[in-house]
């Protein structure tokens, strides 16, 4: 089974976070790793785009009720008509989660990876527990996505 690397961040996001996000979705894809994330724009579509220009695999975990909500470069969209509520169901699908930027759905999705002790890896997200390993750049927080799936294995 392959490994799936959880993207979380705002729908709304800064340029900067987008860049942040689309490199991480490329440094996913390029070590076969499968992304999921929320399915929208902002971060989640960003991290989607950077994956499918290195060929990886994207699942969207949709809010609405139909496919055609998720973003462009979701290649599995997974229909949920739960809104905020299927942000549990992108961290129990991810074997760790990189969380950059965001607002208060990203900081519910920190708080269910915390208590399911799922690895998380912030880029300039909240500070709120110091099991949020901290990166610098989209390279190191993958490589210490993989690190600590390997440590928790």
């Amino acid at each position: 089974m392959k490994t799936v690397i959880g993207v979380i961040g705002s729908g709304v996001a800064s340029a900067q976070e987008c860049d942040t996000a689309e490199k991480v979705g490329r440094e996913i894809a390029k070590r076969d790793l499968t992304l999921v994330c929320g399915a929208m724009g902002g971060v989640m579509e960003a991290a989607c785009r950077g994956a499918k220009g290195e060929g990886g695999l994207t699942i969207g975990i949709v809010p609405g009720d139909s496919k055609t909500d998720s973003n462009p470069y979701v290649d599995i969209p997974v229909v949920t008509a739960m809104g905020h509520a299927r942000n549990i169901i992108v961290i129990r699908s991810s074997d760790a989660v990189i969380a950059i930027g965001g607002s208060y759905g990203t900081l519910s999705e920190i708080a269910f990876a915390l208590r399911l002790a799922i690895p998380i890896i912030g880029i300039k997200t909240w500070d709120v527990s110091t099991e949020i390993k901290k990166a610098e750049t989209p390279k190191e927080a993958v490589d210490m996505a993989i690190e600590l799936i390997g440590a928790n294995a």
